[in-house]
């Protein structure tokens, strides 16, 4: 598998001087996609070295592909690219998996509902057996993980978050359920929000780059890429896999 790295355009936003970031889209089990594209941006890095890398994933990284349990093992060892910081993000369903896992029905019955069958198979379970075994079927290291992961990271003019933030409220004031599912009005707005909103969520062919937000689902798991948003100084490009 093989992967690409567009030409650098000015953003719409910017990042200190030696910063530079890489946030990855929705992975959704599709672990060969990832390791794809963490060789790609090692590569990246090894041709354009930078003092201050930052390598961010921005969640939903379980569900609907192959490989769920791969991915999280593979990201829950710490840098996937050595000597690279990472930020792993918390998207929606890994808020579902998490309360599915702990025995909430209503939260099982909708992971069943959006793709938690291949994430169960993944770890070895029949999706239609008796939900007590889940949560034996998945590692203690992988459910560390999952509690550890964070809603949001700020980094320079950018805001990084799974799914987005309600345009009026503040950053301090956003309620969790926006930061995991919102869709509108977010997607639609056109106000300053104070920051750029770098997003997955909402999977679109191509990544979408607005003067107040930069979307990058580009639906894997659905045959699509897997995109990752290089941002430096004023600039963005993107690699996909």
């Amino acid at each position: 598998m093989t992967a690409t790295l567009t030409d650098f355009v000015p953003a719409p936003a910017r990042l200190p001087p030696g910063r530079r970031v890489y946030a990855v889209g929705d992975i959704h089990g599709c672990l060969d996609q990832l390791v794809a594209l963490h060789a790609a941006i090692a590569a990246d890095l090894a041709a354009r070295p930078v003092a201050a890398p930052l390598l961010l994933h921005i969640g939903d990284y379980v569900d609907r592909g192959p490989d769920t349990a791969g991915v999280i093992e593979r990201l829950r060892h710490g840098p996937p690219i050595a000597g690279v910081p990472t930020v792993n993000l918390k998207g929606n369903h890994e808020q579902t998996m998490i309360e599915a896992l702990a025995g909430e029905r209503a939260a099982g019955t909708d992971w069943l509902f959006h793709g938690g069958k291949p994430a169960l198979a993944s770890y070895g379970l029949d999706p239609d057996g008796p939900r007590a075994a889940w949560r034996a079927a998945v590692p203690e290291t992988h459910l560390a993980f999952l509690d550890r992961l964070t809603m949001t990271h700020r980094e320079g003019g950018y805001l990084f978050v799974h799914a987005g933030i309600r345009p009026g409220v503040r950053l301090e004031d956003q309620a969790p359920e926006d930061l995991l599912r919102i869709r509108q009005p977010f997607l639609f707005t056109e106000q300053d929000l104070g920051v750029v909103v770098v997003h997955g969520h909402t999977p679109v062919k191509n990544p979408v780059v607005r003067r107040n937000r930069i979307g990058i689902d580009t639906g894997a798991v659905f045959g699509g890429c897997l995109t990752c948003v290089v941002l430096e100084g004023a600039t963005l490009g993107f690699v996909t896999a």
